[in-house]
């Protein structure tokens, strides 16, 4: 397994997807997201795998850019404001290859062993 999670130090979820992969001794690489965000390559990988771009979106966020990202009509407009501006993700984000989830997800992670 390949796991990534791009997560916030100060986010419980993250907090408790890395206590997930430590307890049953699988190694992952931890990326903060505030500070190095995701690819263009990343995102892409993932939405194939979430489905959709409002999966991403943080809807607890209420800073005037995520209020903002609700008008937007398309998905590549959306993208890009995701891109532009991390703090705006749902976080954590856990990539094994080319699977993908969003949040705490022990139930899929389990599956991928």
């Amino acid at each position: 397994m390949n796991i990534q999670i791009f997560g916030r130090k100060k986010c419980f979820d993250t907090k408790k997807a890395e206590r997930y992969f430590k307890e049953r001794g699988i190694k992952f690489q931890y990326v903060d997201i505030n500070s190095k965000g995701l690819s263009r390559g990343e995102l892409d990988s993932v939405l194939r795998s979430v489905g959709s771009v409002e999966a991403l979106i943080d809807c607890k966020n209420s800073s005037q850019d995520a209020v903002l990202l609700k008008y937007l009509s398309s998905e590549e407009e959306k993208k890009e404001k995701l891109l532009e501006n991390p703090l705006l993700f749902k976080t954590p984000v856990v990539r094994n290859g080319k699977n993908a989830t969003i949040g705490y997800c022990p139930e899929i992670w389990a599956q991928w062993n």
